[in-house]
């Protein structure tokens, strides 16, 4: 079946790149012919963006994401759905890095051009360890060689905040579709749509893929349709990785206690978000991976693991590991263990840069990517769209911005915006 509604664009994926987009669109038309499609009811499941709580911040070592983080922070701060929703946390975070590194330097100095010293309280160790209660009081710091706390950062409820701004779309005219996107259909005019696991097709005159870690799967078959060679795959632009997550329940007193912690991020190795309403206490670390498969065709992409909720022994013991040295009294010196994992997966690109454009091949010119989050796009949920509607509207984003998420033919060898998530290990090789 195919569905002919007169619809004009069709966002595959409502995660953030999809609902930013829906809800930009949506703001320049009372009556948008937008379709936003997704597996499941806002907000999606599985997905990078349904999640409990993710970091608010504009502490970057590349100018161009310190001056979006900023404008981020200002929509964070000033959207009325989300400050009915209470969704936004400004705790401010302390940051640690390690002593080969020179990425807080770098991010000082973006500070101090931006004319943002204010974001930058520089911190010894023992100041650190007296802080919020003495809560990282017994952290092991011997990595870490400068500290400084950032009163502007915080976190969101990111599953609640995504949903209130979709319901916000929604209400401003966009057509809201549960489907599950098996492959992208091309008929016998060249028109392109997005077949469904039950068989519908739905077409637009431009349709964003918004597909985050599922983009190679569902590319893969157009792209040998088309008999795209391997340097043209979206594989080669942007690939699946995961990592683990895990979340430990508070009591009523630990929740007091732990309340006072800032967000906590320990250098490269990962970070600690203060506990939620409902006393959950996450961990993340930064040892990312690809789950490699070989296509029908012979072509190898990275796809996410199905059960995103079951982790690997081995995977558990080296996450717990890379874990208690930086809370050991609140692990318990390796005895309490996460109520539940998770393994979370996004779409990371080799510098970690979205790719946000149209496809470069001719044949599927109505084809557009917002893909890439790369595990650090979160906080752009209320204003990553409104660049999306740009290219959709072929408007110039401005040449950094343009060149930072065009297509690439060559991948740059400039440093990463979060290099140390680039992944380094399969799946199949942690079980």
């Amino acid at each position: 079946m195919t569905v002919d509604a007169p619809y004009d664009i069709l966002i595959v994926g409502a995660g953030i790149f999809g609902v930013s987009t829906a809800y930009h669109l949506s703001l320049q038309s009372p009556q948008p012919r937008i379709v936003l499609l997704d597996r499941s009811p806002a907000p999606p499941s599985p997905a990078a963006s349904t999640d409990i709580n993710k970091i608010i911040r504009a502490d970057y070592s590349n100018p161009l994401y310190m001056t979006l983080g900023f404008e981020a922070l200002e929509a964070w701060e000033s959207l009325p759905s989300f400050q009915a929703a209470g969704v936004h946390h400004p705790c401010g975070w302390i940051c640690m890095d390690e002593k080969d590194s020179d990425t807080a330097v770098r991010v000082r100095q973006n500070f101090h051009r931006a004319g943002r010293d204010d974001c930058v309280v520089d911190m010894t160790e023992a100041e650190v360890r007296e802080a919020w209660g003495g809560l990282l009081q017994q952290t092991d710091c011997s990595p870490f060689g400068s500290y400084y706390f950032n009163p502007s950062a915080g976190w969101a409820d990111a599953g609640k905040a995504l949903q209130v701004l979709t319901q916000e779309a929604i209400q401003r005219g966009v057509r809201f579709e549960i489907g599950e996107a098996r492959r992208i259909t091309r008929d016998n005019t060249g028109a392109l749509g997005v077949k469904t696991a039950d068989g519908t097709v739905y077409t637009a005159s431009q349709i964003v893929l918004a597909t985050s870690a599922w983009t190679s799967q569902l590319m893969s078959s157009i792209e040998d349709e088309l008999d795209l060679p391997e340097a043209d795959r979206v594989e080669r632009q942007i690939t699946a990785a995961g990592v683990c997550v895990s979340h430990f329940r508070l009591s009523p007193a630990e929740h007091e206690r732990y309340a006072q912690l800032p967000v906590f991020v320990y250098g490269g190795q990962g970070e600690v978000i203060p506990p939620t309403a409902d006393g959950i206490l996450k961990f993340t670390t930064a040892s990312s991976f690809t789950n490699t498969i070989r296509t029908a065709s012979g072509h190898e992409i990275s796809v996410p693991v199905s059960d995103q909720l079951t982790v690997p022994e081995k995977m558990q013991e080296a996450h717990l590991k890379e874990i208690r040295p930086r809370l050991p009294e609140f692990l318990d010196r390796g005895r309490r263990q996460p109520e539940w994992y998770r393994l979370c997966w996004d779409a990371i690109s080799p510098s970690q840069h979205p790719l946000i454009t149209r496809h470069p091949d001719s044949r599927l010119a109505n084809l557009y990517l917002a893909v890439g989050g790369s595990f650090h796009s979160y906080k752009f949920l209320p204003t990553i769209g409104r660049y999306v509607v740009n290219v959709l509207q072929g408007v110039s984003n401005g040449p950094e911005k343009d060149e930072a998420w065009a297509w690439k033919t060559i991948q740059p060898s400039e440093k990463g915006v979060h290099e140390k998530l680039i992944p380094t290990t399969e799946y199949r090789d942690l079980v």
